[in-house]
């Protein structure tokens, strides 16, 4: 998991993962609701978690049960804090189960969507409730009563609503002192709350968009019960990482490796902002870039950041390092091992650059023999800087890397040095890299980088970038790589994301990569001739989380004028294909 790392705004709330498929999900609705969130292990003792001095925690759900050996137990001294918590599902069983009251093997499960009765604010529970239907384990309010108005957690729901469930175990009793809210068939006691602890629990998952009251009812703990505020914005956290990256460089000078992609785009503009001509960004070419991808970085990056920035030159390098090659693991591996030794050398001139007499940066001619014609360095304005006067003084130290929250919480890190992974943007960078890291988006989720580059005025066109993988265009290419070939599937995806953008559906397609069938001959007819040529495949999907995937229904009139356009302005393609193949069992690549 992760350790506490640096936000802005109050104190942070505390996700505890008891092993829950949604544990992300729920920071992430917390982080949507403003509030800053982390997620923890639940291994952490209840001293370790406190000394975050969190703001509230959440119990997430998990697939154990309370009463088995070795389940995840709930350390009583975190809910006698004081601190606000609130249980979901397993984590609100073990909040009961910490508290002593009982759980029970569910007289009936309850899995998908599900309507729960919310219990009258004075209504009094039965003796023995378990596996007695909707409501029957509650009497009336006490004769003369009169009915109080709902408060505290599930405050302005309705007297039913549908959530989402997902149990085989019940809490079948309140633990002492607690108001029971809710109650469903499978769920004699589906919410209860401890207003003067500050304890708060539901069955169901509030998280997911299945329970459409859901996030009202996150943000009626955040904000009502909690007492947080909504604070974690797009402008707070630009102000609290340009202050820890100033704070951590301190006079140094900073390295980027810059792909093209939103998420080194928005790291270097970070940094950028923070520390200013200091930073030397980075851009490797190896030749497999998208249509205009290099110019977008040379052009728009630069314009809107006044970063210094190298391009480098490695195009006919990776080709003849990839001729002959079909396997794609191969492919990868190359493109890697090529990746690291070019990069070895822009880092070079990088940190021997010069800076003309007009404040562009050049290269510093240090070019490996074996790397091929080195690039030229690119200044505020987009053109080539003269040869001037010399740089800043002192070596590169520091290195940014675009790693986001999911990669950090997937690794297990966050709390030692981070290890730099083939998958992120500067590629597989060796150990004996001598730089340390800068990772100025290691808190956020990928909707978070997005809204920090239109706060840092990236334009639309790099922020809302479809997601791109490392070894580029060469996966995309069943077969070997060769120049034509890559030619070929540049001009063709370019066509389609042409298309898809004048269509208005750059937010709402998730990404479409284009496959080329390179080793493969299709029979067609143009010009009255007949031809055999490629066929490509368009492979449109949606995704919120790049774990699963299915694939989206473009309309026909548009597939066709995409169709239309491929084998009329690619000759070397005859037929266009569409794979509606969701994940699982499909992958986004093909390779």
């Amino acid at each position: 998991m992760t350790s506490s790392l640096p936000g802005p705004g109050d104190r942070p709330v505390l996700v505890v993962d008891f092993g829950a498929q949604y544990a992300q999900l729920i920071a992430r609705r917390v982080r949507e609701a403003r509030v800053y969130s982390e997620i923890v292990p639940h291994t952490w003792t209840a001293q370790r978690l406190l000394a975050l001095d969190p703001g509230a925690i959440i119990l997430s759900g998990g697939p154990a049960s309370v009463f088995e050996p070795g389940a995840p137990r709930l350390d009583p001294e975190l809910l006698a804090s004081g601190v606000p918590v609130l249980g979901i599902c397993y984590g609100f069983q073990a909040m009961a189960h910490a508290l002593g009251a009982p759980v029970d093997r569910a007289a009936l499960g309850e899995y998908g969507s599900t309507m729960v009765q919310l219990v009258a604010p004075n209504a009094v529970l039965d003796d023995a409730v378990s596996g007695l239907p909707l409501s029957a384990g509650f009497t009336a309010r006490p004769a003369g009563e009169a009915e109080a108005p709902r408060a505290g957690l599930l405050a302005g729901s309705p007297d039913h609503q549908t959530v989402w469930m997902s149990h085989g175990v019940a809490v079948t009793g309140p633990p002492d002192g607690f108001t029971v809210l809710a109650t469903s068939p499978g769920a004699p006691v589906a919410a209860f709350e401890d207003r003067q602890r500050r304890l708060y629990g539901v069955q169901w998952h509030p998280e997911v968009r299945h329970t459409p009251l859901g996030q009202a009812t996150l943000e009626n703990f955040l904000f009502n019960q909690a007492g947080l505020r909504p604070d974690w914005t797009p402008g707070s956290i630009v102000a609290a990482q340009v202050a820890a990256v100033r704070a951590q460089a301190g006079p140094h000078r900073v390295i980027c490796g810059l792909s093209g992609g939103v998420d080194s785009a928005v790291a270097a503009a970070l940094v950028q902002r923070a520390i200013g001509e200091r930073l030397t960004c980075v851009f490797v070419d190896h030749g497999l870039l998208r249509e205009g991808e290099r110019e977008q970085v040379e052009r728009d990056f630069v314009a809107v950041t006044g970063a210094r920035l190298i391009v480098h030159d490695a195009r006919q390098r990776f080709l003849e390092a990839l001729a002959g090659v079909s396997e794609p693991e191969a492919k990868r591996k190359i493109i890697g091992r090529e990746f690291i030794r070019a990069f070895e050398v822009a880092a070079r001139q990088a940190a021997r650059g010069v800076v003309s007499n007009d404040g562009d940066a050049v290269l510093a001619g240090d070019a490996d023999p074996e790397s091929g014609p080195p690039g030229g360095e690119v200044g505020p304005a987009g053109r080539p800087g003269p040869a001037g006067r010399p740089g800043p003084a002192g070596d590169v130290k520091f290195l940014v890397q675009g790693t986001l929250y999911p990669d950090v919480v997937e690794s297990g890190g966050g709390s030692g040095a981070a290890t730099i992974k083939s998958h992120h943007n500067v590629g597989g960078l060796p150990d004996d890299l001598s730089f340390e890291l800068i990772e100025p988006l290691r808190t956020l989720f990928k909707d978070e980088v997005r809204a920090v580059g239109t706060e840092l005025g990236l334009p639309d066109a790099m922020v809302w970038r479809q997601p791109f993988p490392g070894p580029g265009l060469a996966i995309r290419i069943v077969g070997e790589v060769t120049a034509d070939r890559l030619e070929t599937i540049r001009r063709a995806d370019g066509i389609v994301r042409e298309e898809l953008s004048r269509a208005g559906l750059d937010r709402q397609i998730w990404q479409c990569p284009v496959v080329l069938l390179a080793d493969v001959r299709s029979v067609g007819v143009q010009g009255d001739e007949r031809t055999y040529g490629h066929p490509v495949v368009l492979r449109p999907v949606t995704s919120d989380d790049a774990m699963t995937a299915d694939f989206s229904r473009l309309d026909y009139d548009l597939l066709a004028r995409i169709a239309g356009r491929i084998t009329g302005e690619v000759r070397q393609v005859n037929r266009v294909v569409l794979d509606v193949t969701s994940k699982p069992p499909g992958t986004i690549e093909w390779e």
